[in-house]
């Protein structure tokens, strides 16, 4: 897939590009079936796979003082849309300028004469343009107008519930995680580089820890003890994190602990991506070392059961 970040990089239109157009904030199931849409699509007419994202997220630029948690950051977003078959991906500047664009001169002058849609995929509530002006209806009107194509992807539901990206936040705070793997179509997933931590993990409690920082910008998941798959380069392996802010000794800044099952590798600033299976329990003070152990004895076996059943491990 080629990245572009820039409309100057794009020399020519796309060859009758069958395009779709979203945030794709988690790129969950319902943005999924946008991309498949596309696919099948080009499939068709020959044309190139083509989806146009917006960074920073718009809410970031628009609301500063009050900017939704991101499900994925940007490195997985494009990663995700690139497993989904698209061959180009737009990465759009978001500015206040740009917001104030007219839904006729955004379809006109970037949809049309820059990147050159023929069909123009999007979700049952798209809407376009300065004050959301140019909803499904005017895309179809500007498709007759230019000759291009709209094709309007219904809703997804899971369990009843439309699939959404403000719906999966809302679950990742509850620690709902089995129901965050309905939405997504996969595990939730935090990374980060592993950090030195106070080294209590190891040597006090008798459990060393990969240490991951949570920025204040993460969707943080309820803090508490989960099981979780760790991806560790091209290797996979079973665990337990706890996210929260160890209240046992005294801790007052949030992030997550990862205990990898049967691992000791040194794995200091290294990356490792951890995915969330099932929240065991919530976060709790203990009367010290001793007593976390035992605790986090039973938290081991219980997770290994549910990562088995899951058939993670």
């Amino acid at each position: 897939m080629k990245i572009y970040t820039d409309l100057m990089d794009i020399k020519r239109p796309f060859h009758k590009a069958a395009l779709t157009i979203g945030n794709f904030d988690g790129v969950h199931l319902g943005h999924q079936a946008l991309f498949r849409k596309v696919v099948d699509i080009a499939k068709e007419t020959g044309g190139d796979k083509v989806a146009l994202t917006f960074h920073p997220h718009p809410m970031k630029v628009l609301r500063p003082d009050n900017p939704p948690k991101l499900i994925s950051t940007l490195e997985q977003k494009m990663e995700l849309i690139m497993a989904s078959g698209i061959d180009h991906l737009v990465c759009f500047p978001f500015t206040r300028e740009f917001a104030a664009t007219s839904a006729r001169d955004f379809v006109e002058g970037i949809l049309w004469h820059s990147l050159g849609v023929a069909d123009l995929v999007v979700g049952y509530d798209y809407a376009c343009g300065k004050g959301r002006q140019g909803d499904i209806s005017f895309l179809r009107q500007m498709g007759k107008q230019l000759g291009f194509r709209v094709h309007v992807v219904p809703p997804v539901k899971v369990d009843g519930r439309t699939v959404s990206s403000t719906a999966i936040r809302e679950l990742v705070r509850q620690g709902n995680m089995q129901d965050v793997k309905k939405m997504l179509g996969r595990y939730y997933q935090i990374r980060g580089v592993v950090r030195k931590g106070k080294r209590r993990g190891g040597p006090v409690v008798g459990f060393p820890t990969a240490n991951l920082a949570i920025n204040k910008e993460d969707l943080c998941p309820r803090p508490g003890v989960y099981a979780v798959q760790v991806v560790h380069g091209e290797h996979s392996h079973c665990g337990v994190v706890n996210i929260g802010y160890n209240p046992t000794f005294g801790d007052n800044k949030l992030g997550a602990e990862v205990h990898i099952f049967d691992f000791s590798k040194d794995i200091y600033g290294h990356e490792i991506k951890v995915n969330l299976v099932e929240r065991i329990r919530g976060e709790r003070k203990f009367s010290g070392a001793k007593e976390l152990a035992a605790q986090i004895s039973k938290d081991i076996e219980l997770a290994r059961e549910i990562l088995r059943q899951a058939g993670v491990c």
